[in-house]
Parts: structure tokens; C-alpha cells; sequence
């Protein structure tokens, strides 16, 4: 009996069930690289990256890039035989759209095995199952290294040059104080137009197995932190009811944020004369963008500088900022000036900042701070506190470091680059002021319209909030609380049998209650709930105006008795004897 009783209550056994760790541990990194490869390798078609090369090793080198994993470009120039030519490429980005859907599916099934546990789970079985994983995600990132390795060829007049500096396109190359030499170079240097890059790219093991295991752990960590019905060990009482409601805030408004950023995006391609190449750089890195220009509208200032054909993948006037060639500083100043637009970029960033500030007043408890201040001020902290620890890492997420070069004997024929970087202090600086007062703006909105507290977790609820107004979750053996005390007076199956005391809570005000001197025999809105034993119901008084009264004919009336006849049997006369003979 007690084993049955353990195993109902809110936790379960001790024992680690290893066959549902290891299994739910591989579903969930299965089909987070499932999700990943896929979205990788149909955001590659769309660009049609994959007719340079084979689409399986790209796609194992951009789900590597989007756990945070290195990769390392070589490249080699043949056109027509010539020595002494050198491309050089660098990649430093981390496409979020591809790491997006990993990080959804892996939280969304390892949260899913963790609802098996209860209400709480052990400290032993939760450390299995997060180990589990993320063994499971460094071997997965050991077999990204192995698979994304793979030569690709370049056209270099696909990338819009011309030909070398110095040259007029006709095939020469004037080299200041010597004139035009391209006519004395072997082969037509001048015919550089035509070459073809040859670029090898490989996947470096060391580094891509770190940053597995730093992307699967910190998905992880999100996960538990912003769930706020996945359960948890005994003790951590304080996660459900102090940092989830806010960690689930943030989180849920920078997902609303990257599908408007989609949406926009799908807006854009619908009249865009290449819609696949919008779609593609969508998919690959929308929340980039979006991330992005959500800490530019908090005013989180940028280093940037970009030269080449990579500035016409930038959004307008992000190019034109910076076609200067130098160091720019970009701030949303500095881009409004360009654009008067960009300041609704910070309406939107101001907007979403206040959206946060509202779900956290509706799923934080109310209990623990006097008044609709102290209630305000818990959340003005605490959704600081987040968003000064989420904003720089969003910002350190978003930035890119791009390069790409060919160089001959020495000479610049072809360059591009791009450099993204955030300043991480003001980032850091900047999220705690913007999550205070969006805080504390809105959780006062919250308790002016009555909704403060209203979508608390179950779990929160019960986590020994002292003062809170929400009742603690109810189940087999722990009846929930009435929502106010047994009162007779209000509750007619706790009176007595003749007992009434008081006026009942629903009497009419100006009416007398039923029995009072003056009373009305037709008062009865004041009439209590049960008056007294039901008397049972009368039998119907019959339709005398009805011959029948189920409307059927009576049945036919009885034959008549049988006539006796005057001539007597044989044996009549034995009565007339006996009558003779009494005499």
C-alpha cells in the first residue's frame, strides 16, 4: 500500500528509468538534427548554393556554423596556368534560423520526457536525461565534422568583376610606372574575368565538439528556465514563481518577433523579382536580422565596416552607412538620418520590451508584496535582471565576420568583407534599464485591468508564494481549498433542519425575508435555496368531461348471463321428495 501511495504522489521513485532516458534523449537529438539538416539544406536550394557543389556536405558545414562550430575555407585559383594566384575566405556566422528549429525541437522533447516524472522530478534522473543529451549532441557534432568537407568551384564573373584593378576590361593590366603589361604576362592575365575559384571548406572537429556541447547545454538551460510546467527537483521551488514567469516572457516575445520578421520577409518576396533567394536568406538567417534590429531599436550601438559585393546583401541604408569603406559606428541615429523610417524600428523594439513587461505581471503570483508598488517593483527586477543577461546575448549571437579574396601577384583582382559586432557592456547596461521600466509599466497595466497574476503555473502556485491569492493545485488525496469560508447562511447543505440565521448573501435589499411580519406571499426573491422536505407530488384529478381519459374507446360490455330454462332433468324430483319426507 505504500509503494502504491509513493508512486501516486507528486514525485516518483527514486530509480533512474534509463531505457525512457536514452531513448527520449535519442528522439530529441535525432530530430533536432533532422529539423536543422532539412531547413539547412532547403534554405541552400532556394539561394541555389548547392549547384556549386554537393548540397550534403553544405548543409553538414552550415548546421556545424549554427551550433556555434568553426569552419575553415581554403582556395586555390586555375585559370590557364597561372602561378601565384591566392583566394582567401572567412567565415564567422552563425546562421540562428537553422539553430532556431534545433534548439525548438530538442527543448520541445526532452521537456516532453520530464512530463513522465510528475509534479517533481529527482535531481538524479533530471542530471541522466541532460547528460544523456548532451552526449548524444557532441557525438552528433563529431559526425558533422567528419561529413562537412567538400571542394566547390567559384565563377568569379558571377561575383561581378570586371576584371583587375588597374585594368579597363579589355584585357590589359596597367601597373603604375610600368604601363600596360598585360600583353607581356604568359596566358592573358588580363583574361582574369573568366577564372575559376576553387574553394575547399572542412569542418574543424575540435572546436565543432565545444561548441556542440555549449549549444545543446545552453538550449537546455533556456528550456528548463522557461517552461513553466516542466517539473523540478525539490528545493528549486524559487525557479517557478521568481525567474520562469520572466525568462517564458522573453522568450515567447523574441519568437513573436522572428515570425513577424518571416512574415515581413514573405511580404517582401511577393514582389521581388528573385523570391527564392529572399525565402532562402529567410529561412537561413531571419533571426538574425531580427535579433539584430531589435537591439539597434534599444539603442545598442554597432561597429561595422563592409566593402564589396557583400554590402548589397545588407537592408537599406545599413549599405549605404557603410559603402564609405571605413569604421562606422551604427546607431539608430545615425540610420535615421538616412531613413527617417528606422524609428519605427525602435517603436517596435519599445513595443515588444512592453509586451514582455506584461506577460511577466500576468504570470507572476501576486502574493509577497503589499500593493500594486511592491508588485510592480518585484517585476521592474526581475525583468531586468533577464533582459540585461539576455541582450548581449543576442547581440553576440547576431554578429558576422564574413571575407572573401583573390589576389595575383600581389594585386587585389577581387574583395569583399563584412564585420558585425555589438558592444556588449552598453548591450548589458542598456537591457537593464529597458527591462525595468518595461517591468514595472507593465505590471502596473496588468493590475489596473485586473489580469495581474491571473496565468500563474500550476506549479508556481503551489511553490509556497506566502499571501498568494491563488489557490494551490488540487488532486487524489489534497482537496483543493473552497474559494471562501463555510458559511451556513450560504451554504443551505450546512444548515440545520429548522436552523436559519441571518439574511441570505442573494436577498433583495428592501424586501423582508421569508416568515417576517409583512412579508408578501408572493416575495420570493429572498426565498432561501431549500425551504423543507419536498412533499410528494399529487395524483391528477381526472377530466370528468371525458368519457376515457387516455381518449380510448371502453372495452365492449360483457356477454349476458345464460337463461334458465322451465323444463327440469330426471333427477329434479329427489328435492320434491325431500320435501314431502321433512313434513
Amino acid at each position: 500500500m505504500s509503494t502504491a501511495t509513493g508512486s501516486a504522489g507528486p514525485g516518483r521513485a527514486t530509480a533512474v528509468p534509463w531505457a525512457d532516458v536514452v531513448m527520449s534523449a535519442v528522439a530529441a537529438v535525432s530530430w533536432a538534427l533532422i529539423g536543422m539538416a532539412g531547413t539547412a539544406a532547403v534554405g541552400l536550394r532556394l539561394l541555389d548554393a548547392d549547384t556549386a557543389g554537393s548540397s550534403g556536405p553544405m548543409a553538414a558545414a552550415v548546421v556545424a556554423l549554427a551550433v556555434g562550430g568553426s569552419v575553415t575555407p581554403t582556395g586555390n585559383v586555375s585559370m590557364f596556368g597561372l602561378s601565384g594566384a591566392v583566394a582567401d575566405t572567412t567565415v564567422d556566422v552563425m546562421p540562428l534560423g537553422v539553430g532556431l528549429v534545433g534548439a525548438l525541437l530538442l527543448s520541445l522533447i526532452f521537456l516532453r520526457s520530464l512530463t513522465v516524472a510528475g509534479v517533481a522530478v529527482s535531481s538524479r534522473e533530471l542530471a541522466a536525461r541532460v547528460g544523456a543529451v548532451l552526449a548524444l549532441a557532441v557525438a552528433t557534432a563529431g559526425g558533422l565534422a567528419w561529413a562537412g568537407h567538400d571542394v566547390i568551384t567559384v565563377d568569379v564573373a558571377a561575383l561581378g568583376v570586371d576584371g583587375p584593378p588597374g585594368s579597363d576590361g579589355g584585357g590589359g593590366l596597367d601597373v603604375p610606372g610600368l604601363g600596360d603589361i598585360g600583353k607581356l604576362l604568359p596566358d592573358r592575365v588580363g583574361d582574369l574575368v573568366d577564372a575559376e575559384v576553387t574553394v575547399g571548406f572542412a569542418v574543424d572537429t575540435a572546436p565543432t565538439l565545444l561548441a556542440g556541447l555549449g549549444w545543446s547545454a545552453g538550449v537546455l538551460l533556456v528550456a528548463l528556465l522557461a517552461s513553466r510546467r516542466a517539473p523540478l527537483p525539490h528545493g528549486w521551488d524559487a525557479l517557478h514563481r521568481v525567474v520562469r514567469p520572466v525568462v517564458s516572457s522573453l522568450v515567447a516575445v523574441l519568437l513573436v518577433a522572428v515570425a513577424a520578421g518571416i512574415a515581413a520577409a514573405g511580404y517582401a518576396a511577393a514582389g521581388d523579382d528573385h523570391p527564392r533567394r529572399i525565402a532562402g536568406a529567410a529561412l537561413l538567417g531571419a533571426p538574425n536580422g531580427v535579433w539584430l534590429g531589435v537591439s539597434a531599436g534599444l539603442f545598442v550601438p554597432w561597429d561595422a565596416r563592409g566593402d564589396g559585393a557583400l554590402l548589397g546583401a545588407l537592408p537599406h541604408p545599413l549599405d549605404d552607412l557603410l559603402r564609405t569603406g571605413t569604421e562606422e559606428p551604427v546607431t539608430l541615429g545615425a540610420l535615421a538620418e538616412l531613413d527617417g523610417r528606422v524609428w519605427l524600428l525602435g517603436l517596435a523594439a519599445a513595443t515588444a520590451m512592453l509586451l514582455a513587461g506584461v506577460l511577466t505581471g500576468v504570470r507572476t503570483p501576486v502574493g509577497g508584496a503589499p500593493g500594486a508598488g511592491g508588485f510592480a517593483g518585484r517585476c521592474a527586477v526581475r525583468l531586468g535582471a533577464a533582459t540585461a543577461v539576455t541582450l548581449p546575448v543576442l547581440v553576440w549571437l547576431t554578429e558576422v565576420s564574413v571575407g572573401a579574396s583573390l589576389s595575383v601577384l600581389g594585386y587585389d583582382a577581387f574583395a569583399a568583407g563584412l564585420d558585425l559586432s555589438g558592444r556588449l557592456g552598453a548591450a548589458a547596461l542598456l537591457g537593464a534599464v529597458w527591462g525595468a521600466g518595461a517591468g514595472a509599466v507593465g505590471a502596473l497595466l496588468a493590475w489596473a485591468c485586473g489580469v495581474a497574476g491571473t496565468r500563474v503555473a500550476v506549479l508556481a502556485r503551489g511553490a509556497g508564494d506566502e499571501g498568494s491569492s491563488v489557490p494551490a493545485p488540487s488532486g487524489p488525496y489534497r482537496p483543493g481549498l473552497p474559494y471562501r469560508p463555510p458559511d451556513p447562511d450560504t451554504n443551505p447543505y450546512l444548515r440545520l433542519p429548522g436552523a436559519r440565521t441571518g439574511a441570505p448573501e442573494d436577498a433583495v435589499p428592501g424586501r423582508s425575508a421569508p416568515g417576517d411580519a409583512g412579508a408578501g406571499a408572493d416575495d420570493v426573491a429572498a426565498a432561501p435555496t431549500v425551504a423543507g422536505p419536498v412533499p410528494p407530488p399529487r395524483p391528477p384529478r381526472p377530466d370528468r368531461r371525458r368519457l376515457w381519459p387516455d381518449r380510448v374507446p371502453p372495452p365492449p360490455p360483457p356477454p349476458p348471463a345464460p337463461r334458465r330454462s322451465a323444463a327440469r332433468e330426471p333427477g329434479g324430483g329427489d328435492e320434491g321428495a325431500r320435501g314431502s319426507g321433512g313434513r
